[in-house]
């Protein structure tokens, strides 16, 4: 079709500009996440009337729900829909639960009456949230956990399809994609936890809510630039129907050469040959001969699968040790979110004149992230590909196991810290005070800033890992794994304290940190921390990374012709 003599043209897909909507969308959602996953405790407490453990359970459980959930998000956006669509679905499900939030902190008489003049020791007596009350809090939590979990597994992923197989610009989109995860977590712990403290939490949810309609329409304003997966069918049914046909055919002899095996060209967008680890699973993809010696190839998925889709199986099976040897470091983090908040309440938070919340403490680390992740992708890797020759500096286990190496030194250091704290308290005979220490706040610095410096190696490497290993029909999911290291590790933290205060004889039952042995609960996780890196290393020593065939396929609009390139990487 022409006008004014000139073939209309249609938008270039895929281009870096299609991914400052990601960023965008990342940003404002991860502001309003984080925002509450620093300060829900304080609601759940002041506002809901829930005692302390409760308080604190029902945060770790929202927070691992969140995470874990993400596998439901990443199911749904390789089998059904593209993961633009996810985005704007589950984007939808989360402001639907940051609006019931909104109201019922509005309404007084949706939550349970305020304990007003009454002693720490006589808050029992508070009135409890009712059976609605409650309802209407979990609904909105949990559609907040449902939502932003669609919206972890797919944003991602959708932002690095905008690149080329082996385009350098796809590994630096994950560090600026942190980027903006951490800028949007920084305004987040600050301005947000500042509105909910000294305007009303029914502003903070409602600034929470319009921040996420508002990715959402920032997200679908890049609509006609994305270049969109097409959903393949479920992985999950791939990866059982690997292994139903593998048993079904386990009495027949190992294959002995990839020319036995079945697969079919075109099918899928990549082929991924034959590899030596999980032979057994080989049987699955045997070509059935009939009594001619003929090929027989009208068998179902469930008589015989394709080597790309035997090895797809594969892979995942091979990135379970991955993710579980680094489900320790997020337990490290989850103490950082607690201990380290519960120290900073002893301390003097004055910092330049402004006193900051306890709340907001996490700035600290996530301050780090913003000004080191540019370093480290504008001056490290460039100087590091120039070494190594590979694209992304170092590879994403490298990365990893640098982060993981970090936070075992992070633990040591706030070991190190806590015992200082505690000394200055014996030295002014503080130590059942209730007054804050002659020791400023900043000195929590010191661990959180290495830990954000090991959270910015990690997390990228982890969330690159996973999506450039997964084959081209589960990004998302392999993308959802990685969350899922987040997941366990909250899950695991009230795991680890509760055994290590019942084998210790309670080294934190004292509500009381001058007088617990908080340092030498950190002095332990540093050295479990170095257990788990020698774990670490010996599953990143077995791992084989993945080869595969992709089929490129290009448009020429002007002949209307379409080129296909089978390429090695």
């Amino acid at each position: 079709m022409a006008f004014n003599g000139q073939a209309k043209q249609e938008p270039k897909r895929g281009v870096i500009r299609a991914t400052l909507f990601v960023y965008a969308m990342g940003g404002l959602e991860n502001m309003a996440f984080i925002s509450n996953a620093v300060s829900l405790v304080t609601y759940f407490y002041g506002y809901m009337n829930f005692s302390l453990t409760k308080s604190a359970n029902t945060l770790t459980n929202f927070m691992g729900t969140s995470f874990l959930v993400a596998l439901f998000g990443g199911l749904i956006s390789d089998t059904y829909l593209s993961r633009f669509k996810t985005c704007v679905l589950f984007g939808c499900i989360e402001l639907l639960g940051y609006a019931a939030l909104t109201v019922q902190a509005h309404f007084d008489q949706l939550r349970p009456p305020p304990c007003q003049g009454l002693a720490i020791s006589q808050t029992t007596q508070c009135q409890a949230a009712d059976s609605g009350q409650a309802a209407i809090l979990f609904t909105g939590l949990y559609l907040v956990a449902f939502g932003t979990s669609g919206v972890k597994a797919a944003l991602p992923s959708l932002g690095a399809d905008q690149f080329d197989e082996r385009d350098p610009k796809r590994s630096s989109f994950f560090n600026w994609f942190l980027l903006s995860f951490t800028t949007g977590a920084i305004i987040g712990v600050t301005f947000i936890v500042w509105i909910s403290t000294n305007q009303g939490w029914d502003w903070a949810f409602g600034v929470c809510t319009v921040a996420v309609l508002v990715s959402i329409m920032v997200l679908s304003m890049g609509k006609s630039l994305y270049r969109n997966n097409v959903p393949k069918g479920s992985p999950l049914l791939r990866i059982i129907q690997v292994f139903v046909v593998a048993i079904r055919n386990r009495k027949l002899p190992q294959p002995g050469i990839e020319d036995e095996l079945h697969e079919v060209a075109g099918v899928h967008n990549e082929i991924l040959p034959r590899t030596d680890q999980f032979r057994f699973l080989d049987r699955a993809a045997i070509e059935h001969t009939s009594d001619d010696g003929s090929t027989s190839v009208n068998l179902g998925p469930w008589r015989i699968c394709t080597v790309t889709q035997v090895e797809e199986t594969k892979i995942i099976i091979r990135m379970l040790p991955i993710i579980l040897s680094t489900v320790f470091m997020n337990t490290c983090l989850a103490q950082l979110q607690t201990f380290t908040v519960q120290q900073s309440t002893t301390m003097n938070t004055h910092v330049l004149g402004i006193k900051m919340p306890g709340s907001s403490i996490p700035v600290i680390p996530l301050v780090f992230m913003f000004i080191f992740i540019p370093i480290y992708d504008c001056v490290f890797v460039p100087i590091a590909r120039k070494i190594t020759g590979i694209p992304t500096g170092i590879r994403y286990l490298q990365r990893i196991g640098v982060g993981l190496v970090l936070s075992a030194i992070s633990m040591a250091v706030a070991g190190v810290v806590e015992t200082r704290r505690k000394s200055v308290a014996r030295e002014h005979g503080m130590v059942d005070s209730l007054q804050p220490l002659p020791m400023n706040v900043l000195w929590l610095g010191y661990q959180y800033s290495i830990f954000g410096l090991a959270d910015m190696f990690t997390f990228v490497g982890l969330i690159q890992f996973f999506y450039e290993e997964s084959s081209a029909g589960m990004k998302s999911l392999g993308t959802a794994i990685s969350w899922c290291s987040s997941a366990f590790g909250y899950y695991l933290s009230s795991v680890v304290v509760d055994v290590v205060n019942k084998v210790s004889g309670g080294w934190l039952d004292n509500n009381n940190l001058n007088r617990d042995k908080l340092d030498y609960f950190y002095w332990l996780l540093a050295g479990m921390s170095v257990v788990n890196f020698g774990v670490y290393l010996v599953c990143a020593s077995w791992y084989r990374y993945k080869k595969v065939e992709v089929i490129y396929k290009e448009e020429n609009h002007a002949e209307g012709k379409q080129v296909e390139m089978l390429n090695a990487v």
